[in-house]
């Protein structure tokens, strides 16, 4: 099965003070981190969406990469997705998506990328966490979302009952790089190299 991953890393980051993206993390950037655990799950094409400072991210993007460049991404993290979804190839027969500040593995990615299911979301002690997983099923709903209209949130709450869980035991999956404060505990517990 091809999934396909995209890699949300448009935003101005305005809470956190500097760009989330160009954070150190494990001896590189939070970006180029991200990117390397999603190609080491096999996800296939992968699709970063810039916005925000794009061509110097552009610059630090590995061969291969796919940029989706979301010109309305001021208006919410809604129009990124929109983006990215937008820009997989006809053949992705699911995607995973992962927010820039949201820090994750290759691992749970691969488990992700395996587990079959409309919506797949990891979960720690009945606790949702993040990257999900749509498939093919969904694109349609997720190229139509909007920020006036909830986003994400409307199509996981239309399809509430289909939801699917796959039980992790790394909280990884509920770190949220929203503030400097978050930011630092995060790369105290995850973020140093090896």
């Amino acid at each position: 099965m091809s999934v396909a991953g995209i890699l949300l890393a448009a935003g101005e980051s305005t809470r956190m003070g500097q760009l989330k993206a160009l954070l150190p993390w494990r001896g590189t950037t939070l970006l180029q981190s991200q990117l390397r655990e999603m190609a080491a799950a096999g996800l296939s094409p992968l699709v970063v969406v810039l916005g925000h400072r794009a061509e110097e991210l552009r610059a630090l993007l590995p061969a291969g990469v796919s940029v989706a460049l979301n010109a309305r991404y001021r208006e919410g993290k809604s129009t990124s997705i929109v983006t990215g979804v937008g820009a997989l190839p006809a053949g992705a027969e699911a995607a995973v998506i992962v927010a820039v500040d949201q820090p994750t593995e290759a691992d749970i990615l691969r488990q992700l990328a395996a587990f079959e299911g409309s919506i797949v979301l990891p979960s720690i002690n009945q606790r949702r966490g993040h990257p999900t997983r749509f498939d093919t099923s969904v694109f349609p709903e997720l190229r139509a979302i909007t920020e006036e209209r909830e986003g994400l949130r409307e199509v996981m709450t239309r399809h509430e009952a289909d939801i699917r869980y796959l039980s992790v035991d790394n909280d990884i999956v509920r770190a949220n790089l929203n503030s400097p404060d978050d930011y630092q505990a995060a790369y105290a517990r995850w973020g140093k190299e090896g």
